[in-house]
């Protein structure tokens, strides 16, 4: 069955994670993640996260206007042994008449380099393609993100343009290579 997204808040099961819902209970583990400078070094500044004091009152807002609006649809990326989150898996930028979305993700840093990013995006990639009826898959990255760019190339992404100006909400334009799957 094909559903429209934004219709529901899916819950998308891999063999490590699961792309679901993020709940207060999940405020600790966002708040670490919206802390760490490590992490949004290489993400633009205007994020959902990063525009509350509290995570509680920002995870409460995610399902509210901004999924209604269709915005964006964060999911938390939870690790199926641990139960833990690891980072945040969004869908942005719907574009209806095009059937057209942008993904994007960020993990805690505890998480880097255990192949998650990867199965995160993958299974974005296979729901939006086998379960909607989304036709077409952008991704930005900052050109200085190689292990973000090698992520999206094993998923599948297409580096289609290299050195795009983008407002990423910096004093100066932030220059980001453009992908599609």
């Amino acid at each position: 069955m094909v559903v429209r997204l934004f219709d529901e808040v899916p819950r998308i099961r891999g063999n490590r994670i699961v792309l679901e819902r993020i709940t207060e209970g999940d405020a600790p583990a966002l708040r670490e993640l919206v802390d760490n400078k490590n992490v949004y070094r290489y993400l633009p500044t205007f994020l959902f996260e990063k525009q509350y004091d509290s995570m509680e009152e920002a995870i409460r807002l995610m399902y509210g206007d901004l999924f209604a609006q269709k915005e964006s649809l964060i999911l938390g990326v939870r690790h199926r042994g641990a139960g833990a989150i690891c980072g945040l898996a969004e869908f942005y930028g719907l574009r209806e008449e095009l059937d057209k979305i942008s993904v994007g993700y960020r993990f805690l840093e505890r998480w880097w380099g255990q192949g998650i990013a990867t199965e995160t995006v993958r299974l974005m990639v296979e729901y939006l393609y086998d379960q909607t009826n989304i036709e077409l898959i952008t991704a930005s990255t900052m050109v200085e993100n190689v292990a973000s760019a090698r992520v999206l190339e094993k998923s599948g992404f297409i580096r289609t343009a290299r050195g795009v100006e983008e407002d990423w909400g910096y004093s100066e334009p932030t220059i980001a290579d453009k992908w599609f799957c």
